[in-house]
């Protein structure tokens, strides 16, 4: 009979191959996620629910209405920050859902995605509830097997995928002691592959009824190693390389911080340099005499195929992107700052100049100026950017069209502030169509 499978998080990296993956195989699969992009609902049972706000009535109607036998949760969050919080995603769901599991009537086996580590060597929120996740996993009595993969390789890029990439799309390095940091990667097909074993065994299989694998390549490998395959892929191998200090490293967490609490989700926060410093380790044995699941090596995960053209150009504007929206609210907030503060009376003067009625030049000087900045504000925030980008765009063709008409003279202008408007327009339409995480 043909299992179904509750996939839990499934827009994000791994559950959204996994869910794939295995309906490829033949399994009735329920993708579920908070939010799915047009391109990620590829089936009438991808299903978006505000699954984390779910209580456990819910969560057992859910698992009961999909007649579920195998829940896939592959949810988290690396950070706490505007609406994402660790104790939530990592542990008080997690009791919710044993609960209604146990409540379902139902023999459902749990497969969590969890990190790999120890207790004695976390550190961080992320680490700490996730790892109070394992134990009342492992205290709920339910069947369960708790999955500790690597570093995530897969064809899609996401969080800390994506940052070595873009390292390996440029001539610049982690410092030394990071880039020497143990990194033992897992291919993501891998992963799926162990869910589809543990879905065709018997539910009252003892040899699986509770188990917690590591799963990696057997061979240790650094960071380094891991960003040279990908340097291979690339054809950047050859570059001479520049190591950044380490206070860029720990300043660039810090912003990346201060970002987080705007809505933006950046690999780079203090909670992933953390981790990365931690290192990726492990012993995948028990993991692979079970299954006989031979791990593919990182050499054959990355290197099957060199990088096509749209990998080298996603690598290479990932970083920038952070730059361009930067560059953009700066942009925005300074025009208007300066106009309205520093050199009111030239922005007012300009209006008067071209004989604009004396009563509507300090409305309009000033109506513009905190228009400008409240489009800089719109940016800055994730959930608005798309907002304020357009609006930036719609408001410099407004004064591109105002000036041809009123001050056409600015057209001359010498230092062309007119003509410098159309490449901003490009960029901020720019940093629109690359607005998308997933």
């Amino acid at each position: 009979m043909m299992k179904t499978i509750l996939v839990l998080g499934a827009s994000g990296l791994i559950g959204r191959f996994v869910t794939d993956d295995l309906r490829a195989r033949s399994f009735r699969v329920i993708g579920v996620a908070r939010s799915l992009s047009p391109a990620q609902t590829m089936s009438g049972l991808d299903i978006e629910l505000p699954i984390l706000s779910l209580d456990v009535a819910a969560l057992t109607h859910l698992l009961s209405e999909h007649s579920v036998d195998l829940v896939v949760n592959c949810l988290g969050v690396l950070q706490d920050g505007p609406g994402s919080d660790t104790g939530a995603v990592h542990r008080d769901f997690v009791a919710r859902l044993l609960q209604a599991v146990a409540d379902s009537g139902r023999a459902i086996r749990l497969v969590h995605i969890s990190i790999p580590g120890t207790a004695e060597t976390d550190r961080t929120a992320f680490a700490t509830t996730k790892r109070e996740a394992e134990r009342l996993i492992a205290a709920s009595g339910i069947p369960y097997a708790i999955l500790r993969p690597g570093f995530v390789v897969a064809p899609s890029a996401y969080g800390g995928s994506a940052m070595l990439r873009a390292l390996a799309a440029f001539p610049l390095d982690l410092p030394e002691k990071e880039m020497a940091t143990p990194f033992q990667p897992v291919a993501v097909e891998d992963i799926s592959a162990t869910i589809a074993w543990l879905a065709a065994r018997d539910i009252d299989d003892a040899s699986v009824k509770a188990v917690t694998w590591d799963l990696m390549q057997a061979e240790p490998v650094s960071m380094a190693g891991v960003i040279k395959q990908f340097r291979h892929a690339f054809g950047t191998a050859g570059w001479p390389r520049l190591p950044m200090p380490t206070f860029m490293l720990d300043l660039g967490a810090k912003i990346g911080d201060f970002a987080n609490y705007l809505g933006w989700m950046p690999p780079m926060r203090s909670t992933a340099i953390a981790e990365l410093r931690r290192g990726v380790t492990g012993d995948p044995s028990v993991w692979i005499a079970a299954t006989s699941i031979a791990p593919k090596t990182l050499a054959e995960t990355i290197g099957r195929h060199p990088a096509t053209i749209q990998d080298k150009w996603f690598a290479r504007l990932f970083l920038v992107k952070a730059l361009i929206v930067a560059s953009l609210v700066a942009f925005w907030l300074v025009s208007g700052f300066v106009a309205l503060f520093v050199s009111y009376r030239a922005a007012a003067g300009i209006l008067t100049a071209h004989n604009f009625p004396p009563a509507l030049v300090d409305p309009i000087t000033i109506g513009t100026s905190l228009m400008d900045m409240s489009i800089g504000v719109l940016i800055a925030f994730r959930r608005t950017a798309a907002v304020g980008l357009a609006a930036g765009i719609v408001a410099s063709l407004g004064y591109m069209v105002g000036a041809a008409m009123l001050t056409p003279d600015l057209w001359i202008e010498p230092l062309g502030a007119l003509v410098k408007t159309g490449p901003a327009i490009v960029l901020m339409l720019v940093a629109l169509l690359m607005l998308d995480n997933r």
